[in-house]
């Protein structure tokens, strides 16, 4: 088994790592990279979608950046205990109408002695905003890595 640091116990620095970690994998929009941060046999509750397991993420992933184009997210850290990491979130994408969304969330993570994740709970609201509204362009700048977002 290979470590994906840092590792629990997490400490303030350390789960900042990880939370950047985890915002830029996702902003590769690759299921497969994105998957293996997860246990192989990892449980997600994402909405109203349950799911188990690397192959069930990486096909739900696949789908998801299929319908949600130029997806381009940004986390920030909420609290920290042990191997329990809290984050809130913000994402910007497109359908395919060309309909813009802003969606917000909150997520509760759970992380094995390697740092794989072997539990993700995500609840999410999504918001119609227009093309002049975003303000989520691509991944995050490294001058703004770890910073606060704001909420509106």
């Amino acid at each position: 088994m290979t470590d994906l640091p840092p590792l629990p116990p997490f400490d303030h620095a350390s789960a900042l790592r990880k939370v950047q970690a985890a915002e830029d994998t996702w902003n590769t929009r690759d299921p497969e990279k994105v998957a293996n941060a997860y246990t192989a046999d990892s449980v997600w509750r994402n909405r109203d979608t349950f799911l188990s397991g690397r192959d069930e993420i990486v096909e739900f992933l696949a789908a998801k950046w299929k319908r949600e184009l130029e997806y381009a997210l940004r986390k920030n850290l909420w609290a920290y205990d042990g191997n329990r990491i809290a984050v809130r979130f913000q994402y910007e994408c497109h359908d395919a109408s060309g309909q813009w969304w802003r969606s917000y969330g909150n997520e509760l993570w759970e992380f094995d002695e390697h740092g794989l994740m072997r539990r993700r709970e995500a609840s999410i609201n999504d918001v119609a905003i227009t093309a002049a509204e975003r303000r989520i362009m691509g991944p995050r700048p490294k001058g703004e890595r770890v910073t606060e977002f704001p909420t509106q």
